[in-house]
């Protein structure tokens, strides 16, 4: 799975590219200079020195406030202008929770400040707390919040923190503005993240990303905006001056579409129409009918029947995902965790939209995913003939490892059984 994250709520203007559990590439900037200068030079940057081709990248992952007014519209609007072009979903971080993630593995409280002006800050309180596999010494660790992010004053999150009664890390650009405030009110022990650590870090937003990406956790880009926390000056004045005007209109949230046009092509991409983009996401209870009527179409009398496939998607040990056009599900696939090999049980497409990637884009997704339910191997079984599902199967990595003869009615056909290790990937 591979992701571009992009950060412009702060001061520093950052940029990444990950691939499974690697970094690629990180550019940060932290200067006097604006991030509509320096972003698109940035991503450009990456592009060349990496070799990077557009069309491998899985998701864009964007730190969705709170931040800097201009500086989060900036970022979401060539995050949008880049998920249209590419036709991938969008994976939106709240800013302070990708900040918590430069201290990943700490168990003390973490606290991100960022400077809201006004003697406020943006705020949120975080640990992580370490979770052992089993049969072996190895620990990993899961973010827990403590205090979802928030503007607050100085004196509010002191006493929040205060009122833990635990050590706690501060990161942010709030931090050495209000440091001096900082030290007479907070009561606990208290550190300042190191220089490598106390600003936003697009590595950091990877890592959160490819978290939210194993959860199904994205979003549509044309629909999604910033999370301000409060509105800015400008907006509070124009909206004064309509009250006063009695016009009745809300004051523009400044989405920026037509600026994400432009910073895609300038990326060297042409943007795609939105009726063209197939999303990929969690199956929802709403969508079991559909997708029911679905395998119907493909499978005849070998599909699973709406009941079947409700008890199946509902299970602990199963990632069922769709794909969804213009608001309509064409596609559907699932896996089980049977101690540690998934079994593959539905992969279907509709009639009309084969040919057009779809089940590759669904398939990669569903394999990325079981792994962080535990699936170390896949396995399945598709019909001899079929050698459209047979060529996919194997683009993605599946070795056939057998047959099972007779397997198929109506008509007879063999079942060739393929398998994807963790050894060949």
């Amino acid at each position: 799975m591979k992701i571009l994250a992009i950060d412009t709520s702060g001061l520093t203007a950052t940029v990444a590219l990950c691939e499974d559990d690697r970094l690629v590439s990180v550019f940060s900037i932290q200067y006097k200079t604006t991030h509509s200068q320096i972003l698109m030079p940035m991503l450009e940057k990456i592009k060349e020195l990496t070799s990077l081709d557009l069309k491998t990248i899985d998701a864009i992952a964007l730190a969705a406030g709170p931040g800097s007014f201009t500086g989060l519209r900036i970022g979401t609007a060539t995050a949008k202008g880049l998920c249209l072009a590419l036709n991938v979903p969008l994976i939106a971080v709240p800013t302070l929770d990708a900040m918590a993630y430069n201290l990943y593995g700490v168990e003390r409280l973490i606290c991100p400040m960022m400077d809201a002006r006004r003697s406020q800050v943006y705020t949120g309180v975080y640990t992580f707390v370490p979770e052992k596999r089993e049969d072996t010494s190895l620990y990993t660790y899961s973010m827990k919040t403590i205090l979802d992010q928030k503007c607050a004053s100085i004196d509010e999150i002191a006493d929040f923190l205060n009122a833990q009664g635990k050590p706690v890390t501060i990161l942010g650009d709030g931090v050495p503005v209000y440091l001096d405030s900082l030290e007479q009110k907070l009561k606990v022990p208290f550190s300042v993240a190191s220089v490598s650590q106390d600003r936003q870090n697009a590595a950091s937003l990877c890592q959160a990303a490819a978290q939210y990406m194993r959860e199904g956790r994205t979003v549509d880009a044309d629909s999604f905006a910033p999370e301000y926390l409060r509105v800015s000056q400008a907006e509070r004045t124009s909206l004064e001056k309509k009250t006063e005007d009695n016009t009745g209109n809300s004051p523009d949230s400044g989405a920026g579409s037509a600026k994400s046009d432009s910073d895609a092509n300038a990326f060297g991409m042409k943007i795609p129409k939105v009726k063209e983009r197939v999303f990929i996401r969690l199956l929802k209870a709403e969508d079991i009918d559909r997708a029911a009527a679905l395998e119907k179409e493909n499978l005849g009398n070998e599909a699973w029947t709406l009941e079947q496939l409700l008890t199946a998607s509902t299970r602990d040990d199963t990632i069922y995902l769709v794909a969804e056009k213009q608001g309509q599900i064409i596609g559907l696939c699932g896996v089980q965790n049977i101690q540690g090999d998934g079994e593959i049980t539905n992969v279907s497409v509709d009639k009309n939209m084969r040919g057009e990637g779809v089940g590759y884009k669904m398939m990669r997704q569903l394999l990325e995913r079981g792994r962080g339910i535990g699936i170390e191997n896949y396995t399945m079984e598709v019909r001899s003939s079929n050698a459209a599902a047979r060529r996919l199967y194997e683009k993605l990595g599946f070795k056939s490892d057998g047959k099972r003869p007779g397997f198929y009615d109506n008509p007879k056909d063999d079942a060739e059984i393929y398998w994807l290790r963790s050894s060949q990937s």
